[in-house]
């Protein structure tokens, strides 16, 4: 593990990344508390304040006041720089200032940036910063412009080019913030429901997003020849494009063949299924009410939140390789085989063990948090697990619970998005020292499982 000692402070790569999410929060804070920063001229609430900030930066979408009709044009601009910075990354935009600078990049920032963006090693960080801005900004100036003419003929010109920039930074960011709460109050994307461009456009800047900024260098560097891919972007290209068909055959076949989706047309039943597969891993944008589905559209939308999209990207949750992984050791052991295996790759052993405590770690705060805000509101546990899920998978899919709840429950969210967006295993490495430093090993002992 790399460590940078200042004084008598010691820290590594993981903490560093901790503490620059918790500054760029504290300053999102400040500045959403001021007059300004709301249509009516007063301070905001300080909880308000903070819970937005949070899910500005966790690229999460879940607020407590709509962002359209109760922050002004200075709070909602705040908004976007957060959901950029914590699209982007924190460490990325720092390294990123002091390369225009014109500084040199240590060993610390290399070291720190390498895990902040999953990137497989530290030679030729420096070129993959200039291609993820590069990347960022051409994908949402195009996002943006292709939107304008929507928005500017339902807003005018002035804000419908400020919609258009707003909600492109919102799609690739995977935030899910909108200002749609101008048409009806948090009303997200509903009016958009049977309409094939916005849908396709805000979709594609979702999907490319998610899968990441190591996947589209890898993309840059072999273009269709695709054997030449790492192992890892293979995965996440298959699995993302599998978990993008099949969740859209069930809702289209299943969900919104149910009597309350009767007021959909079948297009736009089919643009709605296939929204409602790419939009839950983790942009949190929605075209339908989430609130009439059904039980088992209301669980499926919850196992998308928690999966969410690829590592290194603008995206939070599990991560789909966590799934992947523990797909492939599933099937190793059904096989018998000693090692899991992924196109002609072994998966090294450690990766399993990650993704085998990813998984834990998310399972038992995303239920934990869900039973507790249940028991503090006296609300359902379906509808608070939906919550604790859109949090932790820093998706921003609501029931409409979220802004009546108590400040403790607000708090449990704040952290679920906190850890969401982080990353489970960058807190546990940065609270947790290596005990085993000497290198002896316990005893084995065999016990049952299954």
């Amino acid at each position: 593990m790399f460590y940078i000692e200042k004084g008598n402070i010691k820290l590594s790569a993981f903490q560093i990344i901790i503490l620059g999410f918790l500054v760029v929060i504290f300053a999102g804070t400040l500045l959403l508390s001021v007059p300004a920063a709301t249509k009516a001229g007063t301070s905001a609430d300080f909880m308000d304040a903070l819970f937005t900030s949070v899910s500005a930066v966790c690229v999460t979408g879940l607020v407590v006041q709509d962002t359209a009709t109760y922050w002004s044009f200075f709070g909602q601009s705040v908004i976007a720089v957060l959901i950029q910075i914590g699209g982007i990354g924190v460490v990325t935009i720092a390294v990123a200032i002091v390369m225009l600078m014109g500084r040199k990049i240590g060993l610390m920032q290399r070291s720190t940036l390498q895990y902040a963006i999953s990137a497989p090693k530290v030679g030729g960080i420096v070129k993959l910063i200039g291609f993820i801005l590069k990347l960022t900004f051409f994908v949402e100036l195009l996002g943006a412009v292709l939107m304008a003419p929507v928005f500017i003929r339902l807003f005018g010109v002035k804000a419908g080019v400020g919609y258009a920039i707003f909600h492109s930074i919102s799609a690739f960011c995977n935030a899910g913030f909108d200002l749609m709460g101008v048409v009806e109050p948090r009303s997200s994307f509903l009016a958009f429901v049977g309409k094939p461009f916005i849908n396709i456009i805000v979709m594609l800047l979702i999907v490319i997003g998610g899968i990441g900024f190591i996947t589209w260098d890898d993309v840059r560097t072999n273009g269709i020849h695709i054997k030449k891919y790492r192992m890892p972007c293979k995965v996440i290209l298959c699995f993302t494009v599998g978990f993008i068909i099949v969740p859209s055959l069930y809702f289209y076949f299943v969900e919104f063949g149910k009597e309350q989706w009767e007021y959909l047309s079948q297009g736009e039943k089919v643009y709605a299924a296939v929204f409602q597969s790419v939009a839950p891993r983790t942009a949190g944008f929605n075209t339908v009410d989430t609130s009439l589905l059904s039980d088992s559209g209301q669980a499926i939308t919850i196992i998308l939140m928690l999966i969410g999209a690829a590592p290194g990207s603008t995206a939070g949750g599990m991560k789909i390789t966590t799934v992947a992984v523990l797909l492939a050791s599933a099937i190793s052991v059904i096989r018998r085989r000693d090692d899991s295996q992924f196109f002609g790759r072994r998966i090294d052993e450690h990766a399993v063990k990650d993704a085998a405590a990813v998984l834990i770690i998310y399972l038992l705060l995303f239920l934990t948090g869900g039973i507790i805000i249940s028991e503090l509101e006296g609300l359902a546990l379906s509808a608070c697990l939906f919550e604790t899920a859109s949090a932790i998978g820093t998706v921003g899919l609501s029931l409409g619970i979220t802004s009546g709840l108590c400040m403790a429950s607000k708090i449990i969210l704040i952290i679920l998005m906190f850890f969401g967006r982080v990353g489970g295993l960058t807190i546990m490495f940065a609270a947790v020292t290596n005990k085993n430093a000497g290198g002896y090993r316990l005893p084995k002992e065999s016990i049952v499982v299954g």
